[in-house]
């Protein structure tokens, strides 16, 4: 309550975190466990609080480790309140498990049409952090900078090393900011066609590469040719 009279004297907003870690030992003795439930009931008594002070300019987070509860608890919220929603999957862990969970944890809700801000959680540097979010954003349509790159898992066909390009590829473009979308492609058979709708792209076959434009071939050239070719047309555009 006194944080709350204080923010109050100024307008300030506060975000209240609801995760599942730091239960009430009521709620949690009430519920036996985790759950959406006692999620929400724990953010309604922070409601019973704001109301009785006559104070709303606060964001909710409601959080849990267990991706379903999260959801479920963020979707039973929003239905019956109005207030702005903070999302994240809490302790998400590793960058290559909490990348997934977080996800679609946050994936599945914003694309609800809940939330307002997000948190991907990692134990990795935070820039990393901003990077999953953001890529998370851009799946989702919600942010257009920067590029998409699109590129094929690779089979019978491929006659490169695809993973090696693919890499090098994405660092090259990794410092650009209009929204281009980008494919590289295993094979000529399929390449073009498959990725058409990309902006621009590039198709392998052996030692030889194709430059297309929504799907139409515009160049001819070796592997390591057609790379560069590539990027000149992405700095162009």
């Amino acid at each position: 309550k006194l944080v709350i009279k204080s923010a109050k004297k100024t307008n300030l907003p506060i975000r209240f975190g609801i995760n599942s870690g730091s239960l009430d030992k009521n709620i949690l003795k009430k519920y036996k466990k985790v759950t959406p439930q006692a999620l929400v009931e724990s953010a309604v008594n922070v409601i019973k609080i704001l109301d009785e002070l006559n104070y709303h300019n606060v964001i909710f987070s409601i959080k849990s480790t267990n991706i379903i509860n999260t959801i479920k608890a963020n979707n039973i919220f929003s239905s019956k309140y109005n207030y702005p929603l903070h999302l994240g999957i809490t302790e998400a862990g590793p960058p290559f498990q909490g990348s997934i969970k977080s996800s679609v944890g946050i994936g599945v809700l914003l694309f609800q049409g809940i939330g307002d801000t997000i948190r991907v959680s990692l134990t990795e540097d935070p820039v990393e952090e901003i990077k999953v979010g953001y890529e998370i954003l851009k799946a989702l349509h919600l942010r257009q900078r920067g590029p998409n790159l699109i590129s094929c898992p690779t089979c019978g066909r491929c006659k490169v090393d695809l993973y090696k390009i693919v890499v090098k590829l994405e660092k090259q473009i990794c410092n650009i900011d209009k929204p281009l979308t980008i494919a590289v492609m295993g094979c000529m058979v399929n390449g073009p066609g498959e990725a058409r709708e990309a902006d621009i792209g590039v198709a392998f076959d052996k030692e030889k590469g194709v430059l297309f434009k929504k799907g139409k071939i515009i160049a001819k050239s070796s592997d390591k040719i057609i790379i560069r070719r590539l990027l000149e047309e992405i700095k162009n555009e």
